[in-house]
C-alpha cells in the first residue's frame, strides 16, 4: 500500500527539473548554437587577454597608474563606436558585421602578440592596439546582441538570455585562471596566441551562420538615426527603466574597486583575495543554472526592481561580514541577484525592441551597464579614502537599495510590466507569429 511518500517525491524532482536552466535554444537553432560557442569561445580568450595585458604593463613600466590608463584609452571608443555600432547593426548584414569586426580583433591581437616577442616591447603600442580593439569589440557588440531574437523564437528569449550570459559566465570563470597560469609559466605571448587562435575559432563560427540583412524599416548610420534611437529608448519608460535602475545599482554598490584593501586591511586575509574577484561570477553562474523559473514569470520589472535591492541589500551586508567566510556568501547572493535582473532586463529588450532598432538599442544597453560599474568604482574609490573601506561598501549597498526604490516610484510604470499585455510585447509577439518566423 502506498504511503504517498513516491508521489511527493515525483513532485519534488518535478519542481527542481523546472529549476534547471532551459537549453532548448540550443536544441531548436543551430544559429543560436554557432552564436552561443562563438560568443563563449571570444569571451574565454577576451578574458585571458584581460589578464596579461595589464600585467605586461605593469612589468614594463612598473605604475599602477599606467595600467589604470588602459582603461581611459578605452573609454573614448567604447562610447563612440558602441553607439555608432548600434546604428551600423539596423543598416547591415549583422552577420557580415561581426565576421569583419572578429577579423579585426584578429588582426589586432597577433599585432600585440608580436610586440610582446620583442626584446624590448612598446608600451605605446600596447596603448594604440587596446585603442583599436576597444572600436573593434564596441561596433560588434551591438550587432551580437541584437542578431539573438532574430536566431530563436519569441518564446524562448528567456531561455536564449540565460544561456548566452552563461557562455559569458564560462569566460568570466575560466579565462583569468588560463590566462594567470599562461602568464606565470610560459609567458605573456602565449597568452595573447591563445587569444588570438579562440578569436580565429569564433570568426570561423559566424561565417557558418546565414545572412541576417536589415529589415526593409532600417534606416542609414548617421546622427539622427542614433539621436532617434535614444529618444526611442527615453520615451519608452519600460525601456528606460531597464537602463537607469542598473546604472543606479552599480554606481552605488560597485565594490570590486576595494576588493584588494578589504581583504588585507579589514579582513586581514590577503591571501583570499582571488576568492572575492570570483565570489560574484559563482553566484551569477549559481542563477543562470537554476533559471528555469524565469520563463514562467511574466513580471520582469518587478523582478529587475527587487534583484536589483537585493543586490544592494547583501553588497551592505558583505561589508559588515565579521570574516572574510560570511562576505564571501554575500557576495555570491549579490552576484546571483545581479544575474537575475540582467536575465530579466534582456529579455524585456529582446521581446520588446523592433528589429530595425535593435541593434541602435543594443548600442545604449552596452553603455548603460559600462558607465554604471565604471562611475560606480570611483565613487567607492573616493568615499572609502575620505571615511574607510567598510563604511564605502556599506554605505554604497544602502544607497543602491534606496536609489532603486526611488526609481522605481519615478517609473511605476516600469513596476507594473507584465510581457502578456505590454502593448510593445503583444505587438513583437503578434508580428513575429504573422511572419511565422522559425530559425
Amino acid at each position: 500500500m502506498s504511503d504517498g511518500s513516491e508521489p511527493a517525491r515525483r513532485t519534488v524532482r518535478a519542481k527542481i527539473a523546472g529549476l534547471r536552466v532551459d537549453i532548448t535554444p540550443l536544441r531548436t537553432s543551430r544559429d543560436f548554437r554557432l552564436l552561443f560557442w562563438a560568443g563563449t569561445v571570444f569571451y574565454l580568450g577576451g578574458m585571458v587577454s584581460y589578464v596579461a595585458l595589464p600585467y605586461q604593463i605593469y612589468s614594463l613600466t612598473g605604475s599602477n597608474f599606467a595600467v589604470g590608463a588602459m582603461g581611459l584609452v578605452e573609454l573614448a571608443p567604447l562610447i563612440v563606436f558602441g553607439l555608432y555600432g548600434g546604428a551600423l547593426a539596423d543598416h547591415v548584414d549583422r552577420r557580415t558585421m561581426l565576421v569583419w569586426t572578429a577579423l579585426a580583433q584578429v588582426a589586432l591581437t597577433v599585432a600585440l602578440l608580436g610586440n610582446a616577442v620583442l626584446d624590448h616591447p612598446s608600451v605605446w603600442t600596447i596603448y594604440v592596439i587596446g585603442f583599436l580593439l576597444s572600436i573593434a569589440q564596441s561596433l560588434q557588440r551591438p550587432s551580437r546582441e541584437a542578431l539573438i531574437p532574430r536566431t530563436v523564437r519569441h518564446d524562448e528569449l528567456p531561455a536564449a538570455v540565460s544561456v548566452s550570459s552563461l557562455g559569458m559566465q564560462i569566460g568570466t570563470l575560466l579565462g583569468p585562471a588560463v590566462g594567470g597560469l599562461l602568464v606565470g609559466t610560459v609567458g605573456v605571448p602565449w597568452a595573447y596566441a591563445v587569444d588570438a587562435a579562440g578569436l580565429v575559432t569564433a570568426t570561423l563560427l559566424f561565417v557558418a551562420m546565414r545572412r541576417y540583412p536589415p529589415t526593409d524599416l532600417s534606416t542609414p548610420p548617421s546622427l539622427s538615426g542614433i539621436v532617434e534611437g535614444i529618444r526611442y529608448a527615453v520615451g519608452r519608460r519600460d525601456l528606460l527603466g531597464t537602463y537607469v535602475i542598473d546604472m543606479v545599482a552599480m554606481f552605488m554598490a560597485m565594490p570590486i574597486v576595494l576588493f584588494p584593501a578589504f581583504a588585507q586591511d579589514v579582513l586581514h586575509q590577503p591571501k583570499t583575495l582571488g576568492l572575492l574577484y570570483t565570489a560574484e561570477s559563482v553566484g551569477s553562474l549559481l542563477a543562470t543554472l537554476t533559471s528555469g523559473w524565469t520563463g514562467r514569470f511574466h513580471h520582469h520589472g518587478r523582478a529587475v526592481v527587487v534583484a536589483s535591492m537585493c543586490w544592494g541589500g547583501a553588497i551592505a551586508l558583505a561589508g559588515l561580514a565579521p570574516n572574510v567566510w560570511i562576505a564571501l556568501v554575500f557576495l555570491v547572493m549579490s552576484g546571483a541577484a545581479d544575474m537575475i535582473s540582467g536575465i530579466f532586463r534582456g529579455v524585456i529588450w529582446h521581446q520588446t525592441i523592433p528589429d530595425e532598432k535593435r541593434g541602435r538599442l543594443a548600442g545604449i544597453e552596452m553603455l548603460s551597464y559600462s558607465i554604471g560599474p565604471l562611475g560606480g568604482q570611483a565613487r567607492s574609490g573616493l568615499v572609502a579614502d575620505a571615511t574607510t573601506v567598510r563604511t564605502s561598501i556599506v554605505s554604497g549597498g544602502v544607497l543602491c537599495v534606496l536609489g532603486v526604490a526611488a526609481t522605481t516610484v519615478w517609473l511605476r510604470d516600469f513596476w507594473r510590466y507584465d510581457d502578456r499585455t505590454d502593448e510593445h510585447a503583444v505587438r513583437e509577439r503578434v508580428l513575429r507569429a504573422e511572419r511565422s518566423e522559425t530559425p
